[in-house]
């Protein structure tokens, strides 16, 4: 890994006619219209967001798009996970209506992973499917959600049970924009940045642990990482659209993580995702090295480096009541990996070495959680 001093990076997502463009850089809100004209000629917009990433970046964003010859409407909804629900998503499909958009008219996603998932969603179900663009404001959803076409919303039964795979026209990630970040919510994307590292990249995973205090006060080394994620995620997605085999490599960590997250009723006070995924991280090599898979050196190096960058590691550490065996393994039978009633979970031989293990015991996975829920 070397840094780049280059102040914007492409990277393709190769889907044949599918593919698109992530531009990864400084200023790129400012230059969206350009961009989106040119990826979607006389396209009209609804961008969607939410009422705290609008009060900070929409003037800009449709500034620019109308500078570009652009005609756009704006939709804002309340910030947070549980607008990732029906009620939501029906008033999108319905602004979409209203604005009378066509199936070769676009929605903009301005916002973090909620406002992407939710409005690619319904711009794959309005019409039967009409463009979309990503424009990622939080880190998390720059190196992860906005990229590779999972779109979705929440059922109370579980996270992204209901959705769709929707690919979108081009994904513009201003990485100044992240400057705006809360320190937690940063923290919280850089759990997805380490994950790369932790799935096969290990040389990325040095990479991290060498600059993760220049990634944190940003310029060229916050750009590299961002777009060496996205990368690595291309490639999956590349290989495995849909999820039929390696790209469940991805959800390192999320099993846990989505179930620590439906037991804390997506409270953000509580716990937010990309904290969820880096306890799960931390649980799934810690549960490698129980079954005899992974080095211990190995699983203390990757939570050393999560907790080095302020993040939790344990279950503990997650304030409130609820955490229970039964509540836990409740949630983990309904992941979207359960194949047939069985356990399937992203576990590790080492640094760099997921792997997908299918038909993992219900009773080690019950022996486990009951040691780490009385540790």
């Amino acid at each position: 890994m070397t840094e780049t001093h280059t102040p914007h990076q492409s990277v393709r997502v190769d889907l044949g006619s599918r593919s698109y463009d992530i531009l990864i850089g400084p200023g790129l809100i400012e230059a969206a219209g350009r961009h989106i004209a040119a990826a979607l000629p006389k396209a009209r917009v609804l961008v969607v967001s939410d009422e705290t990433v609008a009060g900070l970046h929409a003037d800009r964003l449709l500034a620019s798009l109308a500078a570009a010859g652009v005609d756009t409407s704006l939709l804002t909804l309340p910030p947070g996970e549980t607008t990732k629900s029906f009620d939501h998503l029906i008033a999108v499909v319905d602004r979409i209506l209203e604005e009378r958009l066509e199936r070769g008219d676009a929605v903009v996603a301005l916002g973090g992973g909620v406002i992407g998932d939710l409005s690619g969603f319904a711009a794959g179900i309005a019409r039967r499917g009409m463009r979309f663009v990503q424009v990622p404001t939080s880190l998390l959803a720059q190196v992860d959600s906005s990229v590779g076409g999972k779109t979705g919303i929440n059922s109370p039964r579980g996270k992204n049970l209901v959705g769709v795979f929707h690919q979108p026209a081009l994904v513009l990630a201003d990485t100044d924009v992240l400057d705006t970040l809360s320190e937690r919510e940063f923290r919280a994307g850089y759990a997805e940045v380490v994950k790369y590292g932790l799935i096969d990249r290990p040389d990325f995973f040095a990479w991290l642990e060498a600059n993760r205090a220049a990634i944190f006060a940003g310029g060229p080394a916050r750009v590299e990482a961002v777009a060496e994620s996205c990368r690595a995620k291309a490639a999956v997605v590349a290989g495995d659209e849909r999820e039929d085999g390696d790209r469940a490599l991805l959800n390192l960590g999320h099993t846990f993580g989505h179930a620590l997250e439906s037991v804390a009723r997506y409270d953000p006070a509580r716990l937010v995702h990309g904290e969820g995924v880096s306890i799960g991280m931390a649980l799934a090599h810690r549960f490698s090295v129980k079954l005899g898979l992974c080095p211990g050196q190995d699983a203390g190096r990757a939570e050393a480096h999560l907790k080095a960058a302020g993040l939790p590691t344990r279950i503990q550490e997650v304030p409130g009541e609820g955490f229970t065996l039964d509540a836990l393994m409740d949630r983990i039978a309904q992941d979207k990996k359960v194949s047939r009633g069985s356990l399937t979970f992203i576990l590790t031989r080492g640094l760099g070495q997921a792997f997908v293990a299918r038909d993992v015991s219900p009773d080690a996975l019950r022996g486990f959680l009951t040691d780490e829920l009385s540790a």
